[in-house]
């Protein structure tokens, strides 16, 4: 064998060894990720569970409750007027009794949130004390699933354009410095301090009340209609007031933000010769400034798809819309600790593992980004 074939299966042997290596180090910065978010989402889950509970405060509401609705239940029973005092009070206690075991309230504190904290892990999420689906069902799960569709349908519409059109909106005007489009997002960019609902009260009065346009709220007039057509019809006419409410609050100062992130790099040197060789502004505009700003770009469409997934409390009040937010918003109002618990159990999971996505799409994405030899970026 020549020195030359040699020296080839030697470089040859090298390079797997060295891609063996890379996917061994990559593996290990993977686990070590998982298990760090998986912690982070315990610790959040079990302080929900806590927070929720009030420190205790919410079982003496519950066990007030109890005592109130089997109060109310003598009432009406005969049987239970024909007691004595003494008999009426006695039976009344065990029923509160029985009814205090059932929930679990007799135990203590802790130990009952380290069971809330293993069923909300594991999605058991059990019964709502409070609320229930359309169809009767007190489990939480079939809540939570009810209410699913209607959030992703207004933030999962109104974030994806609004992500889009402000991307290519502010690539538009990093090209266009200076120009009266680029004054006048600048000077709108501040109209975004107020929140999306702020602005749907206003459009509410003005679409809704004044003009009659569109309709109030909901997402479906009333009756329901029976064709298909009239059907998503209705539908996207009770979104369009919601949808111009998120835009009239993000839009203008994601555009100008975005704007000012691409014009860094249009005035980097590779730009600049780029421009000097005579390519088109549309070629320069996605290989030199749109791709080196990708990874800023998918952690805010990360960030963003977390928000669909969660949508607004205060927004889907407003609108009365039906969605996860306004769920949320009903569970707080009523202390009904199993809906609060499994929204919050929602959101750390996707929470978590958008994050650890992000991060394999980080090393992938972004040559700068590198997966160092203790699990570690550097």
């Amino acid at each position: 064998m020549s020195a030359a074939s040699v020296a080839d299966a030697q470089l040859a042997q090298k390079r797997r060894r060295n891609a063996l290596d890379a996917w061994l180090r990559f593996l290990r910065y993977a686990t070590v990720r998982a298990i760090t978010l998986g912690l982070v989402v315990v610790v959040a889950v079990y302080l929900t569970v806590l927070i929720a509970n009030m420190g205790g405060k919410v079982d003496q509401i519950r066990l007030a409750q109890i005592e109130e609705e089997i109060g109310l239940s003598f009432l009406g029973n005969p049987q239970v007027q024909m007691m004595s005092v003494e008999e009426r009070a006695a039976y009344r206690d065990q029923l509160v009794q029985l009814e205090v075991k059932r929930l679990g309230l007799d135990q203590p504190l802790l130990v009952r949130s380290f069971r809330y904290l293993k069923q909300g892990l594991t999605l058991n999420l059990g019964r709502s004390e409070e609320l229930s689906s359309d169809s009767g069902s007190r489990q939480v799960r079939y809540i939570l699933l009810e209410r699913l569709p209607a959030t992703l349908l207004l933030w999962g519409t109104a974030q994806i354009l609004l992500f889009f059109l402000a991307l290519f909106t502010a690539l538009f005007l990093s090209g266009r410095y200076g120009s009266i489009i680029d004054k006048i997002v600048v000077a709108l960019a501040p109209t975004s301090a107020a929140p999306g609902w702020f602005y749907g009260i206003f459009f509410i009065l003005i679409f809704a009340a004044v003009l009659g346009w569109l309709p109030f709220g909901g997402i479906v007039d009333a009756p329901v209609p029976d064709n298909r057509w009239e059907y998503a019809l209705s539908v996207l006419r009770h979104l369009v007031l919601p949808t111009a409410a998120q835009f009239a609050s993000g839009l203008f100062l994601l555009i100008y933000s975005w704007r000012t992130f691409f014009l860094i790099y249009s005035s980097e040197d590779y730009v600049e010769m780029a421009r000097a060789k005579g390519l088109k502004r549309g070629a320069v505009e996605r290989r030199y400034i749109l791709r080196p700003t990708l990874p800023y770009i998918i952690t805010n469409f990360a960030l963003l798809l977390i928000s669909v997934w969660t949508g607004g409390i205060i927004l889907e009040t407003v609108f009365n819309w039906p969605g996860l937010g306004r769920l949320l918003y009903s569970a707080i109002h009523l202390y009904d600790t199993p809906v609060i618990v499994g929204s919050t159990v929602l959101y750390a999971y996707l929470l978590a593992a958008t994050v650890f996505l992000l991060d394999i799409i980080y090393a992938l994405v972004d040559p700068r980004v590198r997966v160092g030899t203790e699990g570690r970026e550097s």
